[in-house]
């Protein structure tokens, strides 16, 4: 409560600003949810937390957006993946993402699912890297696999981009520009993306400096 000066002036002041709406808490982040992971055909080793900046790990945030519920929404310059659960909120994954020169946006759906997929490495990369011809026609899934223990294959209409969200062996990698242009993510937050987004789910890649904005034709 003020007091009026000892004046006959009017002196206003300024009113109450309106308290802050409460943040929503998003759930804690332990190390069991990037524990050791148990009931695969090949072993998903415990992530070493320190290796990984603590953004870049797996939160419920808030994001809001136009999108519908069940949409993913890739920020390639924030190396962020989100899931968005509707009521403006998503779950966001840290992500490593195309090098320079290999970005890309756009938007596409998830066509197929596979756990342990095979690596097909595409002409390209076997020319700017010869030691692994030996891949040409695949490296079967597995620890040493660098698509790691899932991958959701993305496709434009009747096309295939040749782009994958998938995991890696290399977790410390996350939050880099580190990929040909696939969305890398920690193996179990790729075992856990996996097991929310059924076939059909729309991917959508925001542009990012240097982005190829990419566009298949249907057939």
């Amino acid at each position: 409560m003020t007091t009026s000066p000892p004046s006959s002036a009017v002196v206003a002041t300024a009113p109450t600003p309106a308290p802050a709406p409460p943040t929503v808490p998003g759930p804690a982040i332990t190390p069991n949810m990037y524990a050791a992971v148990t009931g695969e055909p090949f072993p998903v080793p415990a992530v070493d937390l320190r290796r990984i900046k603590p953004d870049f790990l797996r939160h419920e945030v808030a994001y809001p957006t136009t999108e519908t519920a069940g949409t993913i929404i890739i920020d390639p310059n924030k190396r962020f993946l989100y899931f968005t659960e509707g009521d403006g909120r998503a779950i966001r994954y840290g992500v490593g993402v195309g090098r320079e020169g290999f970005g890309w946006s756009g938007t596409a759906e998830i066509r197929f699912k596979q756990e342990w997929p095979k690596w097909f490495p595409p002409p390209e990369m076997i020319e700017r890297q010869p030691e692994l011809r030996p891949y040409a026609d695949g490296m079967p899934g597995g620890p040493g696999n660098p698509i790691g223990c899932r991958a959701m294959y993305l496709w434009q209409g009747n096309k295939d981009t040749l782009f994958r969200i998938h995991g890696t062996n290399e977790p410390q990698t996350i939050g880099s520009h580190v990929s040909s242009g696939c969305i890398r993510m920690i193996n179990q937050d790729a075992i856990d993306l996996y097991n929310r987004v059924p076939i059909g789910t729309k991917v959508i890649v925001l542009p990012s400096a240097g982005s190829t904005q990419l566009s298949l034709a249907k057939t």
